[in-house]
């Protein structure tokens, strides 16, 4: 098998992932032969706590909007990206991305490719955005854009346009609406319950806790069958983590956010996206 060479930039992209050491990410990359998925894994396996790799942390810089039709029963979360902060904190370019979520709710638009078809007073926003980019001189475009339909829609819209969160309810309940966004913003989920997760993601999880409690000297010798119950009580304490309704309440710890959606009257999540820039 032939070896891949390992570069400075994989290394750097791989610390930016991960939030591990050098010698470490150097050491994971060589180990799987460059593949970074496999690298990151590795590192898990290797008892190391990661950055957890999300779609969300794809765009740099720029301004992400969340935005609901008026009868809240579809909400879009768009990210129009630029390459600097300075750019991304400018008004004018703020209200440029404002207007083209605008008009993505105004035409029920379903994709980013969809939405650069759409023209604003006769321009199409694929244009708009080139002469957008002649003029600040940056790269922009549309880098994320999600949709959400339920019987309600809230939004969420966080610190100063660098994240965007919608919720889809099976009924309308503004207060629990605003609730969940803020706990998905702050808790960043990878879906609503231990269901929805998918069976390659949960395969995989299972893989790095099975791996990480064989290498522990008490378990040697252990049956197979004991570290299997191991694993099992590792993957509940993942899902508790990592998905929304059995985390912790933020606004009351005491709770799960299935527990309070239950005392709000029963609502249930149907539905989330989350993007920010990270």
């Amino acid at each position: 098998m032939s070896t891949v060479a390992i570069t400075a930039a994989d290394i750097n992209k791989l610390r930016q992932a991960t939030g591990a050491g050098m010698m470490d990410c150097r050491k994971a990359l060589t180990e799987t032969n460059g593949d970074f998925e496999a690298a990151i894994d590795w590192l898990r396996k290797q008892g190391q706590k990661v950055a957890a790799k999300r779609s969300d942390r794809e765009a740099k810089e720029g301004v992400v909007l969340a935005k609901t039709t008026a009868d809240n029963k579809t909400g879009i979360v768009v990210c129009i990206s630029c390459e600097t902060d300075f750019v991304s904190k400018n008004a004018d370019f703020v209200a440029f991305a404002t207007s083209i979520a605008d008009a993505a709710i105004a035409n029920n638009v379903k994709s980013a490719e969809e939405l650069n078809e759409v023209s604003i007073n006769g321009a199409k926003i694929s244009d708009l955005i080139n002469d957008k980019l002649a003029a600040i001189g940056e790269k922009i475009g549309i880098s994320r854009f999600e949709r959400v339909e339920a019987p309600y829609v809230a939004s969420y819209i966080h610190g100063a346009n660098r994240m965007g969160v919608l919720v889809g309810l099976d009924k309308a309940s503004d207060e629990a609406g605003k609730d969940v966004a803020m706990q998905i913003a702050a808790m960043n989920p990878i879906a609503i319950d231990s269901d929805s997760v998918p069976a390659d993601a949960v395969e995989r999880e299972r893989a790095i806790v099975t791996e990480q409690i064989s290498q522990d000297p008490k378990m040697a010798g252990k049956p197979a069958e004991m570290i299997a119950k191991i694993a099992d009580g590792k993957l509940n304490a993942f899902f508790k983590e990592q998905t929304l309704l059995a985390q912790p309440f933020v606004k009351d710890g005491g709770k799960s956010v299935a527990e309070y959606l239950k005392s709000a009257g029963d609502v249930k999540v149907v539905a989330f996206k989350r993007v920010a820039l990270g």
